[in-house]
């Protein structure tokens, strides 16, 4: 990579941040309120650097903090920084592999060598777990928010399919969701942590059944995941790679992978 160049991701929550120094790729973090900060220190670090600038903030970034930065598309960012981490963990590009970017919402690509096509996009991702978990769990606070969801039961909220079947065998797993949210309407013994825990599995569920679906129509079972909702967030890694591996799909996370983006800017 060119050590003169610096990558810029500014999303919707974060700003991320990829950088060379000393022949080594090296990452920073910051929240989009904390903008002072990021960008005091990056003046004093690129005085005489290339800004590259990816993602939805990026247009407002170049106006008011770096005028001569370039802006590059977000999803070949993500996908060019993504192709870059697989190079780094020994996973072959020529394999067709599904690449699901989980940031404030989703976007899944299709990947082979060096040709990637963005296939599909929902609404479903970060954004809706800070958004549900504010409202439930009573923080805006994300690592306290996933943490919730470590220690509730989304099956005080969440109608299972051994709830229906009981006292029968159920002819599917019986902790499959039948229907998200359902005891909700019928019980109150449910605590925040609980809700949070049912909102973070609807979000893998439905996650994990469009991968399906997409990685069916392209002929592929791999997916590797990104983004930053996956940062620190092994609950939801958890039932995504549990769902993944129910559909018969090989799931991998990629580390670093919320700083795709960056890196993308700053590769291409």
């Amino acid at each position: 990579m060119n050590e003169n160049t610096i990558g810029i991701d500014a999303g919707g929550s974060l700003i991320k941040i990829a950088f060379e120094e000393k022949s080594r790729i090296h990452f920073k973090k910051y929240s989009i309120e904390d903008l002072e900060s990021a960008f005091n220190w990056l003046k004093m670090f690129a005085a005489s650097k290339r800004i590259v600038l990816t993602g939805g903030k990026a247009g407002s970034i170049k106006a008011d903090f770096f005028q001569e930065a370039e802006i590059v598309n977000e999803f070949k960012a993500a996908c060019e920084g993504a192709m870059y981490l697989m190079e780094q963990e020994k996973i072959s590009l020529q394999e067709k592999v599904l690449l699901v970017n989980i940031g404030t919402g989703t976007s899944w690509f299709v990947m082979e060598g060096s040709h990637y096509e963005r296939v599909l996009g929902s609404g479903i991702g970060g954004g809706t777990f800070m958004g549900l978990g504010t409202l439930l769990g009573d923080s805006r606070d994300f690592s306290e928010l996933v943490e919730l969801a470590s220690i509730g039961t989304r099956g005080k909220v969440d109608l299972l399919v051994k709830d229906i079947y009981h006292p029968e065998e159920p002819p599917i797993p019986g902790d499959l969701t039948a229907s998200n949210f359902a005891k909700a309407s019928k019980s109150k013994e449910s605590s925040a942590a609980d809700q949070v825990a049912a909102v973070i599995n609807m979000i893998s569920e439905t996650i994990t059944l469009l991968s399906v679906q997409a990685a069916t129509l392209h002929s592929t079972k791999k997916v590797i995941y990104i983004g930053s909702t996956l940062s620190g967030n092994k609950v939801l890694q958890s039932y995504l790679e549990k769902y993944a591996k129910m559909s018969g799909l090989e799931s991998v996370f990629l580390q670093n992978g919320e700083y795709s983006g960056a890196l993308g800017a700053k590769r291409i």
